[in-house]
């Protein structure tokens, strides 16, 4: 490795003015983390090939792969590594070779000469810089450090690197810019909840990823700034900052880069202070198509029909938190075409679907499901979703707009898609009415799926493999061949979590004739889905099992759902 660098901060502004000459001042203005996005977002080019080409630029050269210098890191200041986005770096070549009077360092945007200057001056060292993919280098940082620590930090000399003026930098803006790291890191991490929990000797924060709750690494001195921190969401999301003895509701439009995310905010007052929890939203992450789901292909291919029905119910069942917003939106977006008329009653409304209509409910004005439901059948609909059935009113109305001509999908919490039937009979529907409007119920739940870089073949025994398998209800030979399986391991992609993203598990009961029969007799959910496995129906912990196989999951995922029971042994015995 040459120790004299060939870098040429001068040119980084041309590199700019060539790829769009009017948007060179945005980025100039833009904070360092921010100044790749807002390129990538106003010139349509991904921020790999920029990286790309601004490395090219500036004579610098691009790692796909780093290695900190432990010794180097616990001596820098790390005002510089959270105002510059800087780490020290091993040389990539190994040690040998390096030189003492040179500090390797790997940044995310190419440094100018002012920072340069600072890191000689501070470190006494010649800096040598390498552009490196700015996620990977912000999540190190708040791996080490804590998310948001550099905002928190007291005052030091170093803080003139982060400063466009001389203004000083007072507690109103640490606190904000800590709020907005804590945003942009949760992006970063596909969570879909940041949970801010008061304790006595802290404040905890929590992301939700794939489901799971994974603790935050936060400053040492968070406690000191919990007020200012709450203070700062409830600004941000327009509430009372004044009332801290009831819960209020709230909503923030946050922007980044190319994607804008909808923030929806709620407090609670506890013990040692208000709890935020706040969801995101981000329409870009979202499944958009049925492929996207995770229906195994004879599944998919019943959706599909009913999907194109002129009219019937189709109902997803399941949990809080199991995806049925985000399957509807995902059926929605499938037949919304110029010729169909949608329309929605939604509480709230979630995902903005192009060329449907979408409407909320507002119960402080009398705006109910059911009297939403009433005027939108006067609106000419062809079909109508329903974001969730809750009373008789509304099922009356959904199954009386069915029958006459309209598609209808609505969503019911029920444990599986035979107990569907059986609380819509509980809520005073006709059976008979149920029996020749029901089309299909579907019930779902969500499981995570393996990270493809790091999964391996599990070392589960056979023995044991065959346990899950009955608990599963998954009939086993007698000559039994285990299958290979995968597990899960951990690594940088997946931010040591063995899993990425989640998929689902569906179970789908289609009204059959014989199910017809079953339900103008009233009969119980037990007996409707024992029917219904005789007839074919995939079960929840069979469409699991087969994620498992395809090695989409891990097993463990699945067995979170096994229940023991008659249930179990009736798919076995329908298999059988």
């Amino acid at each position: 490795m040459h120790v004299k660098q060939k870098y040429k901060p001068f040119q980084i502004r041309q590199a700019i003015r060539d790829l769009q000459p009017e948007i060179e001042q945005l980025v100039h203005e833009a904070d360092r983390q921010e100044k790749l996005a807002v390129l990538s977002a106003n010139t349509g080019i991904a921020q790999g090939e920029l990286m790309l080409l601004l490395a090219h630029g500036a004579g610098l050269e691009w790692l796909s792969h780093f290695e900190l210098d432990s010794d180097a890191l616990a001596t820098f200041p790390s005002r510089l590594i959270h105002g510059g986005h800087i780490l020290p770096i091993l040389p990539p070549d190994g040690a040998e070779g390096a030189d003492s009077d040179v500090l390797y360092l790997a940044t995310l945007w190419p440094p100018d000469e002012r920072i340069a200057r600072w890191v000689y001056a501070v470190c006494g060292c010649q800096p040598y810089w390498f552009l490196v993919d700015p996620e990977r280098l912000l999540r190190t940082i708040s791996i080490h450090f804590g998310v948001g620590a550099g905002s928190l930090e007291p005052d030091s000399d170093a803080l003139e690197l982060i400063r466009e003026n001389d203004d000083e930098e007072d507690e109103s803006a640490a606190i904000i810019r800590f709020v907005n790291e804590v945003v942009q890191q949760a992006m970063r991490d596909r969570a879909t909840d940041i949970h801010f929990e008061p304790r006595k000797e802290s404040l905890q924060i929590r992301y939700r990823i794939d489901g799971k709750l994974v603790p935050v690494h936060v400053p040492p001195n968070l406690l000191a700034f919990q007020s200012a921190i709450i203070s700062r969401i409830k600004i941000m999301s327009r509430m009372n900052i004044s009332e801290k003895r009831r819960p209020q509701d709230g909503r923030i439009t946050y922007g980044r880069g190319r994607q804008e995310v909808d923030v929806r905010v709620s407090t609670l007052p506890t013990m040692y202070g208000e709890s935020v929890s706040m969801r995101l939203l981000n329409e870009q992450s979202q499944p958009t198509s049925i492929q996207d789901l995770g229906f195994l292909p004879d599944d998919e291919r019943r959706v599909n029909q009913v999907l194109d029905l002129p009219h019937g119910i189709l109902l997803i069942t399941g949990p809080t938190g199991s995806g049925k917003s985000t399957t509807l939106a995902a059926f929605m977006r499938q037949i919304a075409t110029p010729d169909r008329r949608i329309i929605t009653v939604e509480d709230p409304i979630e995902y903005e679907i192009p060329q449907v209509n979408q409407t909320q409910v507002n119960h402080e004005i009398g705006l109910s499901f059911a009297s939403a439901l009433r005027s939108v059948l006067r609106q000419d609909p062809d079909v109508i979703m329903v974001g969730e059935i809750r009373d008789r009113d509304t099922a009356d109305i959904a199954i009386r707009a069915s029958l006459t001509g309209h598609l209808v999908l609505s969503t019911l919490h029920t444990n599986d898609a035979p107990g569907a039937i059986v609380r819509l009979a509980d809520m005073g529907i006709e059976p008979f009415l149920i029996a020749s409007s029901v089309k299909l119920v579907i019930a779902q739940r969500l499981i995570r799926r393996l990270c493809p870089a790091c999964a391996v073949a599990d070392t589960i025994t056979p023995a044991m493999l065959r346990s899950c398998m009955l608990t599963l209800g998954i009939s086993v030979p007698a000559r039994f061949d285990p299958p290979e399986i995968m597990a899960p391991v951990g690594c940088e992609a997946c931010s040591n979590l063995g899993f990425r993203g989640r998929i689902g598990m569906f179970e789908l009961l289609t009204v059959s004739e014989g199910i017809h029969a079953q339900i103008v007799q009233q009969a119980s959910a037990h007996a409707i889905r024992r029917l219904a496995l005789q007839e074919g129906m995939r079960s929840l912990q069979r469409c699991g099992w087969e994620h498992v196989l395809a090695g989409r999951t891990a097993l463990a995922e699945v067995m979170r759902y096994a229940d023991a029971g008659d249930e179990q042994a009736s798919e076995v015995e329908a298999e059988g």
